[in-house]
C-alpha cells in the first residue's frame, strides 16, 4: 500500500507517520514540495506519485488569522483539496480529506449529521467548506473526515496550551459554554489509515463522515480533565464566550453523530480520555 499525503509536521501528518502499518510507504510532502497556495502544483504531485490512495491532511488552521484573509486561507482549504481530488479522480484513485465542525453554525444541542445544513460563522469554516465542495465536485471516490478540537503532543493545540498557562498562572477562565468531542490526532490517522486499507480492499464507501472523541464536554470540562490527568492544581473558573471574544465566532455546539462512519467502516468514536493520557506521557507528563 503507497500512500501521497499532503502535510508532514501537523499533527495529523505527525500521527500518520508514526502509525503507518508495517509493510505500508507513504510520501509526506511538506509546503517546500507541494505548496497548498499553488493549488496547480498539488495537482501536479499527485499526477506524478505513484500512489494508491492520497490523503490531504495539510491546511490552514489560523481560524482567527482567517477572518482578515479569507481568499489566503480560501486558495489552501478550498481550490488546493479540490485540485487534488481532481488528479486523484482523474488517476482513479481514492482521495481522502480532513475538514471540520466549523462548517455548521453551531446552533442548537444536537449532534450534527453529515447530510444537515451547513452554514459556516466565519472565513475558516467557509473556507473548509469550500474545500469539501471541491472534493465532492471532482467525481471521483473520496472520503471527507469532519473533525473537531484535535489535539496531540504535537504543535499548537488545547492540552499543551493548558499545560503551559496552568502551571503559569494557577488559576484560569475557560469558556463553559461550548461544547463538542475532542479527538485525538492519533486516532484520526487510525481511522484514515482504516479508510484508505477499506478503498484498498474495494470496500471503500464515498461520502462525508464525521470523527470526534467522546464523550462530549465543554472546553473547561476538557481543561480540568488535562489537569487531573497531568496532576496540576490549577483552579478552572467556567465563562461564557462572550466573556472572551475573539476575532472569530466560534460553535457553541461542536457536538458530531458519527454514527454513518461506524456503519460504513466499523469505526467507533475514540474516548478522548485515553487519548489524552496517552498524549500526557508523550509529553513526559504525570498521568
Amino acid at each position: 500500500m503507497k500512500l501521497l499525503v499532503f502535510g508532514r509536521t501537523g499533527q495529523v501528518a505527525t500521527e500518520l507517520a508514526r502509525r503507518l502499518p508495517v509493510g505500508w510507504q507513504a510520501d509526506f510532502l511538506g509546503r517546500d514540495r507541494a505548496d497548498l497556495a499553488d493549488p496547480a502544483a498539488c495537482a501536479a504531485a499527485v499526477m506524478a506519485a505513484e500512489a494508491d490512495a492520497v490523503i490531504n491532511a495539510a491546511a490552514w488552521t489560523a481560524v482567527d488569522k482567517a477572518e482578515t484573509e479569507e481568499a489566503a486561507a480560501t486558495l489552501v482549504n478550498g481550490a488546493a483539496p479540490a485540485a487534488m481530488a481532481r488528479a486523484a479522480a482523474a488517476r482513479g484513485i481514492p482521495f481522502l480529506h480532513v475538514s471540520t465542525d466549523y462548517v455548521f453554525d453551531g446552533t442548537g444541542d444536537r449532534p450534527w449529521r453529515p447530510g444537515d445544513p451547513t452554514g459556516p460563522l466565519g472565513a475558516y469554516g467557509r473556507s473548509k467548506l469550500a474545500g469539501e465542495d471541491g472534493v465532492r465536485a471532482a467525481g471521483g471516490a473520496h472520503a471527507i473526515l469532519r473533525t473537531s478540537w484535535v489535539v496531540s503532543a504535537h504543535g499548537a493545540n488545547f492540552v499543551k496550551t493548558m499545560l503551559r498557562v496552568g502551571r503559569e498562572r494557577g488559576a484560569l477562565n475557560v469558556v463553559a459554554d461550548q461544547v463538542g468531542g475532542p479527538t485525538p490526532a492519533a486516532a484520526i490517522a487510525d481511522a484514515l489509515l482504516a479508510i484508505a486499507a477499506a478503498f484498498h480492499a474495494g470496500r471503500g464507501v464515498t461520502g462525508t463522515f464525521h470523527f470526534a472523541g467522546a464523550p462530549d464536554t465543554s472546553w473547561a470540562g476538557f481543561a480540568r480533565a488535562i489537569f487531573a490527568q497531568a496532576g496540576l492544581e490549577v483552579a478552572v473558573t467556567d465563562i461564557a464566550t462572550a466573556d472572551y471574544p475573539t476575532p472569530a465566532r466560534r460553535p457553541a455546539n461542536s457536538r458530531l453523530d458519527c454514527a454513518a462512519l461506524t456503519e460504513a467502516y466499523g469505526i467507533a468514536r475514540p474516548d478522548w480520555r485515553a487519548g489524552l493520557a496517552d498524549i500526557l506521557h508523550d509529553l513526559g507528563e504525570k498521568a
